[in-house]
């Protein structure tokens, strides 16, 4: 059948009757300014291009979306696809409509050359457009709904990615917001053509039993409506289809298809919720219920705002029916999810409830941003997103009958962690269904948790980094340890500051006069003092250099570096030269891999830096480009600090882990025996690449918190 556009913007139009007649002439506008940018232009199934626009907006009435996300979804891809810019969407139809388009043109807008790198930025757009403005990922689900629908039009490469992408992320997505109707018709269209086998298999077994299946269900229909009208009860009662990809993973579980409880399903939808539980209670007294399988999201909703009593009985001729019970509100939000409060409030605001839904209540929106945040790469960061937030199925409840979703394996940790930082720093213990528990137990589907916390603890222990499933509780117990860790650092290199100054018979009070400070913060590109102590204790900055006069700083940085390695023997091109002199400068210690520049000495050829070595600073007149050779003979000496939270001696360790990298240390130090100790290494090394390894290898001695390479001054 051939769909005309005419068709389809009347159609578009007569759904649009929850808008004002004023918001619906400035829809026309979008349509006739879409139909005038498509103009000339087909989609792959040969039909005119506005067909697409017009069918993404005619989903999108379904939910009752604002008149802006309508108009930003007719408009969504004139800006990658015609000759329209932003500001001039901006001037015809608001900033809004204008951003809305632009996000959706970010998220499709990814010229990237293998499958692996595509995805992973694919989805990263995705995630992370979600905390721009909801609305640009609704637009999205819709814009792929209708292109999923049209599939069979690209080559079956193509069909293959595009489910692959759908059922990884946007029907997660779909999910996480609420939106079941669009979840269920992505995933299945999405088998369709992943598994074509697969999904005309459960096709043709629904099929051969569609007849018995509606009868049976119907004679249940009649019965239980009977029941509840005869008790006063209001209601509207309906089959409930199951979708095809339900079914599918119910059968890859290894499920009979006769066995599988829901192919008989009915709903009910009643005025108020306490009618919810007087239908229940009749249906229960009438039918018997299967043991474990009644669940109440109405008194504990799950975190995608879903409401509705789950019960399966067995019902006409012994045939196990579940039946699901909610308010007509209910209904709204089960099926359409965040986007029902454009149905239930006033529309002109709706989108601010929307948002303030989105942002207060869902948790997963929180956890997203919360992991972009984090400094991870762009796979790492689409994999936590996938583990901790997308396929997340354990609900976990507190003592009040709030309820957290947490992936599975999760622990009490993680869930102290999700409720609030607080909590999890005090954490002393945890109770689960009145049991007290490991801090490593796996919390199970429905556990209650109550977590014992103390205001005197001293916080968390680092072994819980290895017992928390989250990247949240993670990187909050890291927070806390850094926090710590900071403070005694400034306090170390506070009192080694006035340790030298005594030493020098300096005043502290003429030292530390603000104008001395000022420059002296300047000089080392800080901000405040906290920051030199900072610096001082962690061994960043010498202390003798930065108890120097303003003489004596300017000697020190003007003179030459004597060298500390071996002859660089051509390893270094200064310029387009390889054979002139140079040296590697002790302030910085470059090594193969790093980027480095040149500095003209007196005399004394080239010396090698760092280009973000503090020594180089305010003398461009001297400096001059280098490289380092693509064959390099030489190793390079360099120095690593190494913290841990133990006084237990760990040189063994650090030598026996050097020596099976074959690194040679020259020399090994402890810098700082107090509770912590601190140890700094000089070693030789061949290049960056290596010292990475390296270092990878010394953090997983035990005890070791921290490995860092230091550029000190000396």
């Amino acid at each position: 059948m051939v769909i005309k556009s005419s068709d389809l913007r009347k159609e578009l139009i007569d759904k649009l009757n929850y808008l004002d007649k004023d918001e619906i002439d400035i829809i026309e506008k979008a349509i006739d300014y879409a139909y005038f940018k498509h103009e000339g232009q087909y989609r792959k199934t040969g039909e005119e291009y506005i067909i697409h626009p017009l069918s993404v907006a005619i989903i999108l009435t379904t939910i009752k979306a604002d008149k802006d996300t309508i108009i930003a979804s007719l408009l969504h891809d004139v800006l990658e696809d015609t000759p329209t810019s932003k500001e001039e969407l901006e001037n015809l139809f608001g900033k809004t409509v204008a951003n809305l388009v632009d996000g959706v043109t970010k998220i499709n807008s990814i010229n990237v050359s293998t499958e692996n790198e595509y995805l992973t930025n694919y989805y990263k757009k995705i995630i992370v457009g979600m905390s721009e403005d909801v609305r640009v990922i609704i637009i999205k689900l819709a814009d792929r709904l209708h292109n999923m629908r049209t599939l069979y039009a690209i080559p079956v490469d193509r069909q293959k990615l595009k489910a692959k992408e759908t059922l990884e992320i946007l029907a997660p997505i779909a999910h996480r917001l609420g939106m079941h109707k669009i979840k269920s018709e992505l995933e299945d269209l999405s088998l369709k053509y992943s598994k074509p086998d697969v999904y005309y298999d459960v096709v043709e077994k629904l099929n051969n039993t569609k007849i018995e299946r509606e009868e049976c269900v119907s004679k249940m229909m009649d019965e239980v409506s009977t029941l509840l009208k005869n008790n006063g009860i209001k209601h509207e009662i309906k089959g409930r289809a199951k979708s095809i990809y339900s079914i599918y993973k119910k059968l890859d579980k290894g499920r009979s298809f006769s066995d599988i409880y829901d192919l008989l399903a009915i709903r009910i939808l009643v005025d108020k919720e306490q009618e919810c539980y007087l239908a229940l209670g009749l249906i229960h007294s009438k039918y018997k219920p299967v043991s474990k399988r009644f669940k109440d999201y109405i008194a504990m909703p799950k975190t995608n705002l879903y409401q509705t009593l789950h019960t399966t009985v067995f019902g006409l001729d012994g045939n196990l029916f579940e039946i699901q019970i909610r308010t007509y509100d209910m209904d709204e939000i089960a099926e359409n999810g965040i986007a029902s409060h454009w149905a239930y409030k006033e529309h002109k605001n709706a989108f601010l409830e929307m948002q303030n839904v989105t942002e207060q209540k869902l948790q997963f929106y929180k956890s997203i941003i919360e992991l972009n945040e984090e400094k991870m790469t762009n796979e790492d960061f689409v994999n936590r997103v996938k583990d901790e937030v997308l396929n997340n199925n354990i609900y976990v409840y507190t003592p009040k009958g709030d309820v957290f979703e947490l992936p599975n394996g999760s622990t009490p940790i993680d869930f102290a962690y999700r409720i609030h930082t607080q909590v999890g720093d005090k954490m002393t213990g945890a109770i689960v269904n009145n049991n007290m528990v490991n801090l490593s137990y796996e919390l199970q589907n429905g556990d209650i948790v109550k977590i014992l916390t103390n205001n005197n603890s001293k916080g968390p222990s680092r072994e819980w980094l290895n017992i928390a499933k989250t990247t949240q509780a993670k990187s909050k117990i890291k927070a806390f340890f850094n926090k710590t860790t900071k403070e005694d650092y400034i306090e170390s290199g506070k009192n080694l500051l006035e340790k030298e100054l005594r030493r020098k018979k300096i005043s502290s009070v003429e030292f530390l006069k603000p104008d001395n400070i000022k420059e002296i913060l300047k000089n080392l590109k800080l901000d405040t003092i906290e920051d030199l102590y900072l610096n001082i204790g962690n061994n960043k900055f010498s202390v003798k250099s930065v108890v120097k006069n303003k003489d004596e700083e300017s000697n020190e940085q003007k003179k030459e570096i004597k060298v500390k390695v071996l002859d660089t023997d051509n390893d270094i091109i200064v310029g387009n030269t390889k054979n002139i002199q140079t040296h590697i400068a002790n302030c910085c210690l470059p090594i193969p891999g790093d980027d480095i520049i040149g500095f003209i000495t007196k005399g004394s050829g080239i010396s090698i830096h760092r280009k973000n070595c503090l020594n180089i600073n305010d003398m461009d007149d001297r400096i001059i480009s280098a490289n380092w050779n693509t064959k390099i003979k030489n190793k390079y000496y360099s120095d690593i600090v190494i913290y841990t939270n133990t006084k237990d001696n760990k040189i063994v360790d650090i030598v026996q882990t050097s020596a099976s990298m074959n690194i040679q240390i020259e020399s090994i130090n402890l810098l700082n025996k107090s509770d912590k100790n601190i140890y700094s290494l000089e070693v030789v090394i061949s290049s960056l690449d290596e010292m990475n390894k390296y270092l990878k290898e010394l953090r997983k001695i035990q005890n070791v918190v921290e490995v860092e390479r230091i550029m000190q001054w000396k």
